[in-house]
């Protein structure tokens, strides 16, 4: 592995990581008041086009990371419209 994968792995551990703590306390508590939803359906919508670039390019670290942001994004979206 070079090392730019290696830094492209990091990243993708890093910034996904740091998102499920969060993701994670909101789903337990389904409190999303303190979300506004267009700029969650933006983060979503950016999110998938980040999945489908990784899968196109393709960059493993970038569709791995951003498949499981999805999840949890799309989860938070849901809950946003769901428990206004």
């Amino acid at each position: 592995m070079d090392i730019v994968s290696i830094i492209g792995y990091l990243a993708a551990f890093g910034t996904t990581a740091s998102f499920l703590p969060q993701a994670v306390k909101t789903i337990q508590t389904k409190d999303t008041s303190g979300i506004s939803l267009p700029m969650y359906i933006s983060f979503t919508a950016g999110t998938l086009l980040w999945l489908i670039y990784g899968v196109l390019h393709p960059s493993l670290p970038v569709a791995v990371a951003n498949a499981i942001t999805l999840i949890f994004a799309t989860i938070i979206l849901i809950y946003k419209i769901k428990y206004k």
